[in-house]
């Protein structure tokens, strides 16, 4: 099909097998918008309805993201372009919803309503917009603060990330994350459930980035919530990554060194 050069209303596009694989990848450095427009790609809305549900975004913004995630072959138009040289024209077909989708093996798709459901195990994005990491000291160790009711999940995570050189510092409830977050050192990340037993973890995110301190502090969701709506509500709320539950520990694992721009932490602390 032809690559776009402008953007409609009624355009509707689809999801690849390269876009679903992007949405997964350790690293990707996709742009906010991009992110948000790629997660609400589903064959089934046209561009119009994409833009009513990211309201943060611009249209300008949305049509460039198009563009962008078109020709990257992230996302591919759905309807068959009329022809110029033919005064009777193609007729309009729309590819079904969640065709292109489908054609994943390891992909899931929501069959009412034709919108596609993001709960691929693993499904995680990151966005790259950390400058701080540059700046990190060699041998220095990094701070992660988990904040998660699940003492389990919270043992896997510090079993992990202990074994990869990093200080693991927990809260399991709401009363606890102010006085995890001013001990010191200062967390370098935090790992945010959204289900807490007397928190919501988005408005949890929120209130971080309107502190002048912990604005800028980068976050993690991870949270078995791994519908489009809560994934682009962490995506608008300013999250620097999204990590469905379940998840394998060296998958989160790179997904913070990604976030924080890491390579392997120091094994042994400096005495």
């Amino acid at each position: 099909m032809a690559r776009p050069t402008s953007i409609r209303d009624d355009d509707i596009f689809a999801i690849t097998d390269k876009g679903n694989r992007e949405l997964r990848a350790a690293d990707t450095l996709l742009s906010v918008p991009d992110l948000q427009v790629l997660v609400l790609v589903d064959g089934f809305s046209p561009v119009a309805a994409i833009a009513e549900r990211a309201p943060n975004v611009s249209r300008t913004e949305i049509d460039q993201a198009v563009l962008k995630l078109a020709l990257a072959k992230l996302i591919v138009n759905t309807i068959e372009p009329e022809s110029d040289s033919m005064s009777s024209g193609f007729s309009t077909i729309t590819v079904p919803a969640g065709f292109f989708s489908s054609l994943s093996a390891d992909s899931s798709a929501e069959a009412e309503g034709g919108a596609s459901i993001l709960k691929q195990r693993g499904y995680f994005v990151r966005i790259a917009r950390r400058s701080e990491a540059q700046d990190r000291k060699q041998g220095s160790w990094t701070t992660i603060l988990v904040i998660d009711d699940d003492m389990d999940v919270q043992k896997l995570i510090r079993t992990y990330f202990v074994l990869e050189g990093f200080n693991v510092r927990a809260a399991l409830k709401k009363d606890d994350i102010p006085i995890a977050l001013r001990m010191q050192p200062i967390p370098d990340l935090v790992l945010l459930d959204v289900q807490l037993p007397d928190a919501n973890g988005f408005d949890v995110l929120t209130r971080m980035r309107q502190h002048p301190v912990l604005k800028n502090m980068p976050v993690i969701m991870l949270t078995a919530e791994a519908t489009r709506e809560a994934v682009l509500r962490g995506l608008q709320g300013g999250a620097d990554g999204y990590v469905t539950k379940p998840f394998e520990a060296d998958v989160l694992v790179t997904a913070v060194k990604a976030v924080l721009g890491l390579g392997s932490p120091p094994k042994e602390k400096k005495k």
